[in-house]
């Protein structure tokens, strides 16, 4: 998959007592982790959590207040930027697309990072993004300026760039965001292909937790900038996990093909509600939560 060869004897992320934030504000604490080569790991966690700090972070996006991000076992920080970008892609969630850009256009930057902003893209790049755009379905909106495309449409294009780039490791944040059911399945399948395939390491940030739970071999989740569990999704995604992470009780039962846990949220905590077993230690409601009552 990848245009560049990457250092085998590393993890393809090593993060090491990191700390991150905005303008001095600290929203992920002391996080250390290790990110395997050909892994599929989702991030979850209640909005505001700090998931796409922490993503941003793996990215270089954001400095880290302190501690260091190790990309194929070279610090990040030190790395040129053209550099980083043929190593990693990231698909962030806030997107700046210069007017009257065509998708097609959008797309060939993915390339940049290998030929360089001014050079002519060659046979290979050409081929790069036009297997990108055919991947996420856009053959028939290349010519298409971007910001005439509708929600999903927006979002696969910019997946598409991702894809571009040709890069060992895939940072994606929300990316089933403003996908319809069947283009979120497309995409998920798509990202578990590249995967599986071509041994593409994949980070995702997700708020379905159920897709999380089938896609991921492993589900980190984050409160209050901290991990509270890591590990299979089978391990983490429990009813205690739920109540004292994202402030509900549900059911837990196993997807009858993949035997995945699915979730079935059926009632939100009051916030100072502590009983239940099986919790993370947290002991934390959902801010502005009812008082123990199904929702509609």
């Amino acid at each position: 998959m990848s245009d560049v060869e990457p250092t085998i004897d590393h993890p393809s992320i090593l993060v090491d007592r990191v700390s991150a934030g905005y303008r001095g504000h600290e929203v992920a604490r002391h996080l250390s982790l290790s990110i395997e080569r050909g892994s599929r790991t989702a991030l979850v966690g209640p909005n505001g959590s700090g998931k796409s700090t922490i993503l941003k972070t793996l990215a270089r996006l954001i400095k880290p207040l302190s501690g260091s991000v190790y990309l194929n076992g070279q610090d990040i920080g030190r790395l040129p930027t053209r550099e980083v970008a043929r190593q990693l892609a990231i698909l962030p969630q806030v997107h700046e697309v210069p007017p009257e850009l065509t998708v097609l256009e959008l797309v060939s930057q993915g390339r940049f990072p290998h030929v360089g902003a001014l050079k002519m893209l060659r046979r290979q790049d050409d081929e790069a993004v036009q297997e990108a755009i055919r991947l996420t379905g856009l053959e028939h909106l290349m010519h298409r300026s971007v910001d005439t495309l509708s929600g999903g449409e927006h979002q696969r294009a910019w997946m598409a760039l991702a894809l571009a780039q040709k890069t060992d490791l895939l940072l994606l944040d929300e990316p089933t965001t403003f996908l319809d059911v069947a283009h979120q399945l497309d995409l998920l399948g798509l990202v578990s292909g590249l995967n599986r395939d071509h041994g593409v390491t994949v980070v995702i940030v997700l708020h379905d937790l159920n897709h999380a739970a089938r896609f991921a071999d492993r589900m980190i989740a984050v409160l209050e900038g901290e991990v509270v569990a890591d590990g299979p999704p089978t391990e983490v995604l429990t009813p205690g996990l739920l109540r004292e992470c994202f402030g509900v009780e549900a059911w837990v039962t196993k997807d009858p093909e993949t035997g995945a846990p699915v979730c079935i949220p059926h009632t939100t905590i009051s916030a100072g509600n502590d009983e239940g077993e099986g919790g993370v230690g947290r002991g934390h409601g959902r801010p502005g939560s009812s008082s123990g009552h199904p929702r509609p």
